[in-house]
């Protein structure tokens, strides 16, 4: 008999069997989706691993219930890749799966296809005679008349030698009969009552980007970027992962689209990650006029079938060439993959936080490619490129140790210079009274006269909402979520107070619960507060806020962005979102407002964070005609990292924080797992981290830290504690996962820790 071991949704570790009923023997392959029952009286759907005939031990296997697909809706190496990431990130393979998979391939009723209905003539009324008998039937009936000879004109219903032709030839739906015609349903429906006309449903697509593929339109490199784009294919020959360091506004994306044609020329597919959904607005827009429909778009603001179809359209026998979406397209699967580029590489919304697996799609990238190159199926092996401004530390680490390639591209396109970048001393100027809330005299004056010239502006505030925290003036008082370990943010747009952790919501309070007082007022600024004093301030600006908050859905995303590149909107506020790689024509000036906000989190990486942000936001100033200007307001302006931000030494900041990094065994020099333990009390969870903070000190030693309460040390009402392993780069990495699996294990068994969570993230952002 044979066996099938089984991935199912579920986070427990390991693969399920099931016997293969005989009828389902010859149909059954790895990578089918099957119908199985679990437990008691569940059933999920999962996917067979593979196949053997070795009859389990212990217990009675249960069948698998039913076969879903006719053919694999994984390939070999996707399988692979899956248990790569279960292995690497510690994380069930159900937990892949559910990660991996739309939700319409994962539920049991399946995916619904999007059908429209056709009109057809019945069969009874297919030849000439009874076309007239139909005609005179309808006499009377001058409308359904006029219908029924406006169907017969739209589908050509052609005589040919006396006969009238058996199909129409063009189908005709009901839409369009309506439409041409002037009837009304009504009308159509009398037609179907008298069986002269019947519906039928035909599957369409929910994809519905067409177009003519236009390479023509592919500009001409500039020498700066030929000879990147020479260098790049000869660190090919030599490294399969190149990183290209080009500064902002230096036509990376230009050098992509020579490379994706090339790939595209030899047949081969090409898979195109950004960071944010918001990229992909203006990327797509550009690809799309060149290549057509032959790329397609996949990320998480698209419908769920719509997921679907593009999955179920890359195992057909003509998949889209190219697909440009964010992380979670590296779970989809390719027939010819060659090219990987992965742009703004440092981001870290590359990295998956919750729900596990806590994956970061630029290492899955990079293994992916390594998995293909293995395949053996005498393909190339495909190439990665990362490219970004601002290279992370571990991207450029590789780079100086030789395991990447590295291409420098370190001027901007036809020599456009980077923008200028003026400190303001914010410090300073509130002790003197002259700034203008957050806005000092310098950044509201080049703002003024940026919006009179015609030109816009950009305003960039790290916090949304209008207030990060409300406070009682008389004593002290803050709000708090009654579930995490977090003031409140207040959104005064709203008129409430949000948790930005649980998402709760609460009402603004009129008075001081603590002492009765209706002096409440918020502290801080968030983008929403700036949006709304920079209207006071300029009264005529068209204003747009680009956040969180005002871009909950994909038409959100692409009204803002294309608002503002058209010259709809002329001033633009918002949080990271705008950092990252969009490219406007006539900003021509940015200002950052609290670049010490980024400084002064609790985190090893947060002048890594800050650097790259505060580079990436000046770097959408003067793109295109004249150099831009950035005003970076500080109340350090002393600072090192400021100082290499305004010279855009990517080099000196490297080497200051790598010096640091090696020092205190962070990465890149050293591998971090933090290990995070929750559960509703306290006092439990406290003990629990106790407990696995000596066992996994008997394996591991000093490598441990902790364990500690983290910043925030209560979210969703579980309160948390945290430990850390750093961990050397040669370490054996298989033996550590092996021994925090049992560790893992040993205290979920303790009856006491029964409903304690334990998981761990691998290389934490």
């Amino acid at each position: 008999m044979k066996y099938a071991d089984v991935i199912l949704p579920v986070p427990l570790d390991g693969l399920f069997t099931y016997s293969v009923p005989p009828a389902m023997e010859q149909q059954v392959q790895p990578g089918m989706r099957v119908l199985v029952p679990f437990g008691r009286s569940k059933s999920y759907v999962g996917i067979v691993a593979r196949l053997h005939d070795q009859k389990p031990e212990g217990y009675v296997v249960k069948p698998l219930t039913e076969l879903m697909d006719a053919q694999p809706i994984l390939f070999p190496s996707q399988l692979r890749q899956w248990q790569w990431i279960a292995d690497y990130y510690m994380s069930p393979l159900g937990d892949v799966l559910k990660a991996a998979l739309p939700a319409g391939l994962k539920a049991e009723e399946g995916y619904k296809p999007r059908t429209e209905t056709y009109i057809r003539l019945a069969e009874a009324y297919r030849n000439e005679p009874t076309l007239h008998v139909a005609l005179n039937m309808l006499a009377r009936a001058t409308k359904q008349q006029e219908a029924f000879i406006a169907y017969l004109s739209l589908s050509r219903w052609d005589t040919i030698e006396g006969n009238a032709t058996t199909e129409p030839v063009l189908e005709i739906s009901r839409e369009e009969l309506l439409n041409a015609s002037g009837a009304t349903m009504e009308t159509i429906k009398a037609l179907l009552r008298k069986g002269m006309l019947e519906t039928y449903e035909v599957e369409v697509s929910r994809l519905n980007r067409s177009g003519e593929p236009h390479p023509e339109l592919i500009k001409k490199l500039s020498p700066p970027q030929q000879e990147a784009f020479n260098q790049i294919l000869f660190s090919f020959l030599k490294k399969p992962v190149t990183l290209l360091h080009g500064v902002t506004g230096s036509g990376k994306t230009e050098i992509y689209i020579h490379l994706i044609q090339r790939e595209l020329e030899q047949h081969r597919q090409v898979l195109y990650l950004l960071p944010e959904i918001a990229l992909t607005v203006q990327i797509m827009e550009r690809l799309h006029r060149i290549f057509g429909d032959r790329m397609g778009i996949y990320h998480s603001k698209y419908s769920d079938a719509e997921r679907v179809e593009i999955w179920q359209k890359q195992l057909s026998p003509h998949p889209y060439d190219i697909i440009l979406g964010a992380r979670s397209a590296v779970f989809l699967p390719f027939q010819h993959l060659g090219l990987i580029i992965v742009d703004e590489e440092h981001e870290t919304s590359f990295k998956q936080q919750d729900p596990a697996p806590r994956y970061h799609a630029r290492s899955v990238a990079i293994m992916m490619a390594q998995i293909l190159s293995a395949s053996n199926d005498g393909s190339p092996a495909p190439r990665v490129l990362l490219g970004t401004a601002t290279p992370s530390m571990e991207s450029y680490h590789n780079c100086q140790t030789g395991k990447y390639g590295l291409v420098s591209l370190s001027e901007r396109y036809q020599g456009l210079e980077l923008p200028e970048i003026q400190v303001v001393d914010t410090q300073e100027l509130s002790r003197r009274k002259m700034m203008r809330g957050p806005f000092s005299p310098l950044l509201l004056s080049r703002v003024r006269e940026a919006l009179e010239r015609g030109e816009q502006a950009i305003l960039f505030q790290n916090r949304r909402g209008w207030a990060p925290m409300v406070e009682c003036r008389q004593c002290g008082w803050v709000p708090r979520c009654e579930h995490c370990d977090v003031s409140l943010t207040l959104h005064r747009q709203m008129n409430q107070l949000t948790c930005h952790y649980c998402g709760y919501t609460y009402r603004v309070p009129t008075s001081c619960p603590a002492c009765g007082s209706k002096e409440l007022q918020g502290r801080g600024y968030g983008t929403e507060k700036i949006e709304d004093q920079i209207r006071d301030i300029f009264p005529m600006a068209r204003i747009a806020r680009m956040d969180l908050d005002t871009t909950r859905s994909r038409q959100a995303y692409e009204r803002i962005i294309s608002d503002f590149a058209a010259g709809r909107t002329n001033l633009l506020i918002g949080t990271q979102m705008i950092s990252k790689g969009l490219d406007f024509d006539r900003v021509s000036v940015v200002g950052i407002l609290h670049a010490d906000s980024m400084l002064n989190l609790p985190d090893f990486r947060a002048y890594e964070h800050a650097y790259m942000m505060m580079a990436q936001v000046s770097g959408r100033a003067g793109r295109k005609g004249k150099r831009g200007l950035v005003i970076l307001q500080t109340h350090q302006p002393d600072l090192p990292l400021i100082g290499q931000v305004v010279r855009n030494d990517y080099a000196a900041f490297y080497r200051s924080l790598a010096d640091e990094r090696l020092a205190f065994r962070y990465p890149p020099f050293f591998r971090i797992i933090n290990v995070y333990l929750k559960h509703q009390k306290d006092a439990i969870v406290q003990t629990a981290s106790l407990e696995l903070g000596a066992r996994l000190r008997q394996w591991f030693g000093d490598r441990v830290l902790g364990p500690d309460k983290p910043a925030v040390s209560r979210v969703k009402t579980l309160s948390i504690r945290k430990l850390v392993l750093k961990l050397e780069l040669g370490i054996d990495m298989p033996r550590v996962r092996q021994y925090l699996h049992l560790a893992q294990q040993q205290m979920l068994q303790d009856k006491r820790y029964s409903s304690l969570q334990l998981y761990y993230d691998v290389d934490p952002q």
